[in-house]
């Protein structure tokens, strides 16, 4: 009896060794990257574009894809200030008081309220940091296909669809 278990013992052994050195085998191999490239080398960095537009002031409007879409700098920005909570140049254009003078768009309505509604005097300090939503336009290839086409791309506005 002793050997019959003594036998068994050695082959369930043998098994469990024999189990466990598969995926140790597999765990040795190097990755395979889902992107091609080997992950142990540095991506490169991408080509630095430049903005679309110069001054400010001499170009179109980028049209909005959907509504609510927080709209696009037309022009270039990288000669501009740091926007800081004392210093904005944006404003500088766009405020309430100068945007008729200047010519440009008077910032939205919703940079006036509190995050309760309320409406201030001033420019909320939360929305200080323009370049957080509004982005400068740059000349560069999608980096995935997309064929998205939002409401205003099509001439629909949310109001005018019709519900399922």
């Amino acid at each position: 009896m002793k050997s019959t278990l003594k036998t068994r013992f050695a082959i369930l052994a043998a098994a469990a060794c024999w189990a466990l050195s598969g995926p140790l085998a597999q765990a040795q191999e190097s990755p395979r990257p889902m992107r091609g490239a080997d992950v142990s080398a540095t991506d490169q960095a991408p080509e630095a574009k430049k903005y679309l537009g110069g001054k400010p002031g001499g170009q179109e409007k980028v049209a909005r894809t959907y509504r609510d879409q927080p709209p696009v700098i037309p022009h270039a920005v990288e000669n501009f200030d740091e926007i800081t909570l004392e210093e904005n140049q944006c404003l500088s254009c766009h405020s309430a008081d100068t945007y008729k003078k200047k010519k440009a768009p008077k910032i939205g309505d919703s940079h006036f309220r509190d995050r309760e509604g309320k409406v201030l005097p001033t420019t909320s300090s939360l929305r200080h940091n323009c370049t957080q939503c509004h982005v400068p336009q740059v000349d560069a290839p999608p980096l995935v296909e997309n064929e998205f086409k939002g409401d205003l791309a099509e001439g629909k506005t949310a109001k005018g669809k019709k519900k399922n």
